[in-house]
């Protein structure tokens, strides 16, 4: 899981925390948590849990229920249609963008993320999967510089990341759609319509198989 800043205020880093959790799956959808509960699993004061809570709840991927209880949304197909078509218009565009800047570090830095991917992978990890996945298309999110596409990417990852958790778990590792060599290769020659049409494929296969198992 991504390490937090020790030095960051104690809402923020918080904030990190929680996210995470939701990001990776430590939390599954309709199961409910309170405010005390986090604060005494963050080891945090009540202020800044109610901050990180407020913040996520914004971003979609808390509900407020009711009784002062939180939960992860459930995944419906509707949901899941929406989130695919956002996802399917942003982050292909962040990977354009991305093989435009022209960054030499980009392809080295995501070779050593996706060799940890395919440890994960082999190992039947999944904790290690999404982690490193996850890693994997923000490294080259970041690399495209768009704050505002990227802060909307990260908001539709943590809606599907609960979702992805449950799959992973149902379908194990192997099995998994992973179109990073294409994307890489597609860095190597510059070409930013394959690094787009590479993302494009990722998100459909992986978006199909969560829709079979909501299906199931």
């Amino acid at each position: 899981m991504p390490q937090t800043d020790t030095k960051q205020p104690e809402h923020e880093a918080i904030y990190h925390k929680l996210r995470n959790m939701i990001l990776f799956g430590a939390v599954r959808p309709g199961q409910p948590i309170t405010i005390l509960g986090l604060k005494a699993e963050l080891n945090a004061g009540m202020t800044p849990v109610r901050e990180a809570i407020r913040r996520l709840v914004a971003e979609g991927a808390l509900e407020a229920l009711e009784n002062r209880r939180i939960c992860v949304p459930v995944m419906d197909l509707f949901k899941l249609e929406q989130i695919r078509i956002a996802r399917l218009t942003i982050e292909p565009q962040l990977a354009f963008m991305a093989v435009q800047k022209n960054n030499i570090d980009i392809n080295k830095n995501l070779k050593l993320i996706d060799k940890k991917l395919d440890i994960a992978i082999a190992n039947g990890d999944v904790e290690g999967y999404l982690q490193y996945n996850y890693e994997f298309h923000f490294c080259l999110y970041d690399a495209a510089n768009a704050s505002i596409l990227h802060k909307l990417a990260l908001s539709l990852w943590l809606q599907i990341g609960p979702s992805l958790r449950i799959m992973c778990g149902k379908y194990g590792t192997g099995n998994l759609p992973d179109m990073h060599n294409e994307l890489m290769e597609a860095l190597l020659s510059n070409d930013a319509l394959g690094a787009q049409n590479a993302i494009k494929e990722d998100i459909q296969q992986g978006m199909l198989y969560v829709q079979e198992m909501l299906c199931a």
